[in-house]
């Protein structure tokens, strides 16, 4: 699972404002790519110099650039200079360590945001940070650079030019691809509900050391999981509210649905985290009643056996003058007695309810 905090021993001292790439280093290389659309128009390429993105700005069309890999400070620098990005917000976008949350600098909105993915290895969940900043007809977003990537629905509908993104403004396509990030979590929330109903079953029917590691490993990626959602929320309402002439009216109608979703999703890992929770509780009862069954039938056959060990201790005796010792069937008469002890003892058990 992804570490919980990362280290930034390496930017103790440093001055604000100062590019270090705090995370692990996802991709070898870069990759730059460039989506400019409208309603009549569509160009895709990947670019190699960042100058070329000066031709694309101020023009009447949508431009989306998307970087993958963030681990070459001098390609933000470029960047910054190019769009005119404050140091400070390129400082988070190398801070991979950030929470959710979203920055109002007037001439772009910055917003960070966590993509979640599922190890298809070990089904654990992990995380990858997604940066993006909204200008008036501009969209960049800055990613780790992981294999995965839950935007490609949305640059499918624009490459179809039949979608309302390829009619719309870039805070429309700001939400798309929050709304695609927002939708990827309803997927780790499945496949978590499956997690945890083996785990109720196996923990009534075979508590085992192994299976409360597992347990514990799962309250750990609710826990990442609460992390990484619960200040979306905020987000999603600063954007409702705020006033800026980035978003239009248009768009608020489909940031609301995002934040119904967000709720929704954010009920669901509370449950999660509730359920989990009682998974520890559910484990120790397992494990104390099937204790107690050993200790009951235990107890159950010490008992049973503690007068028969008196009537064998007693003619075990070494005494002479003992008259049941010259019986001929002394011997037979003693076991039936010892069998018919056993029997009414059972009998008993049974009575009340101890069998």
């Amino acid at each position: 699972m992804t570490k919980l905090t990362k280290n930034r021993s390496k930017k103790a001292g440093l001055p604000p404002g100062t590019l270090v790439h705090i995370g692990d280093k996802k991709r070898e290389e870069v990759k730059i790519t460039l989506m400019i659309y409208s309603e009549t128009h569509f160009e895709e390429k990947e670019i190699k110099n960042i100058e070329e993105c000066l031709s694309y700005k101020n023009k009447s069309s949508v431009t989306w650039i998307n970087i993958d890999g963030l681990h070459q400070a001098e390609i933000l620098i470029k960047f910054g200079e190019v769009y005119n990005i404050h140091a400070l917000i390129l400082e988070d976008i190398l801070n991979t360590d950030q929470r959710p949350k979203i920055e109002d600098f007037g001439d772009y909105l910055y917003i960070v945001l966590k993509m979640l993915y599922i190890n298809g290895k070990n089904n654990d969940i992990i995380s990858e940070q997604v940066s993006l900043i909204l200008g008036p007809d501009f969209v960049l977003s800055f990613q780790e650079g992981l294999e995965g990537d839950v935007f490609n629905p949305v640059r499918e509908r624009i490459r179809s030019g039949k979608s309302r993104t390829g009619k719309m403004g870039a805070d429309y396509l700001a939400y798309s691809l929050i709304d695609s990030i927002v939708d990827s979590y309803f997927h780790i929330l499945e496949s978590l509900g499956e997690k945890i109903e083996s785990f109720e079953e196996k923990l009534v029917t075979d508590p085992s050391a192994d299976l409360l590691h597992s347990v514990h490993a799962l309250k750990k990626e609710m826990i990442f999981l609460r992390k990484s959602v619960w200040p979306l929320r905020d987000v999603i309402s600063f954007m409702e509210r705020a006033e800026s002439a980035l978003i239009r009216k248009s768009t608020m109608i489909y940031l609301r649905d995002i934040y119904d979703h967000t709720i929704q999703i954010i009920d669901t890992i509370e449950t999660f985290r509730d359920i989990v929770s009682g998974m520890l509780d559910i484990y120790l009862s397992s494990v104390s009643y099937r204790m107690n069954a050993v200790m009951k039938v235990l107890t159950i056959i010490a008992t049973i056996f503690m007068p028969l060990t008196f009537l064998a201790g007693l003619y075990g005796m070494n005494f002479r003058y003992m008259p049941e010792l010259e019986w001929k069937i002394g011997y037979p008469l003693v076991l039936a007695v010892m069998l018919f002890t056993s029997i009414m003892m059972l009998i008993f058990f049974r009575k009340k309810k101890w069998l």
